[in-house]
């Protein structure tokens, strides 16, 4: 599978998991696929599973893709994930296996304040 193709397959998941498509969302996975939250400490193993995971969250979510940025095997997605109106920053590593999603790892944060301490360095880009 040759970038483009990856991009493109990349651009339909996030466009499937911002419309709720669990089925298409999920077509980007290998069966065996393995998904890691670090900083919960959870590990999920298979597409189903994977799925069922995401299918069970009551909250309504919304998708912005800031970047996504890749070659080959591994490609990053920036993105803001929306839950009840709260957004979460995510960056999402995804390690390809024969054009299929075989590991991602999905990393979550908190806007917070910018310092002042480094007020006179920083350019003010507004809400991301």
């Amino acid at each position: 599978m040759d970038d483009r193709a990856v991009r493109t397959a990349l651009q339909r998941h996030w466009e499937a998991s911002d419309a709720s498509d669990f089925e298409r969302e999920h077509e980007i996975y290998a069966t065996d696929a393995v998904l890691d939250y670090p900083q919960s400490g959870e590990r999920i193993r298979g597409r189903r599973n994977i799925q069922e995971s995401r299918t069970v969250q009551p909250n309504k979510k919304r998708f912005t893709i800031r970047r996504m940025i890749g070659g080959g095997d591994l490609w990053i997605t920036e993105y803001v994930l929306t839950y009840d109106d709260k957004p979460s920053y995510v960056v999402s590593i995804m390690e390809f296996r024969d054009g299929l999603v075989a590991h991602e790892t999905q990393y979550f944060a908190e806007r917070f304040a910018p310092s002042p301490s480094r007020a006179h360095l920083v350019e003010h880009v507004g809400t991301m």
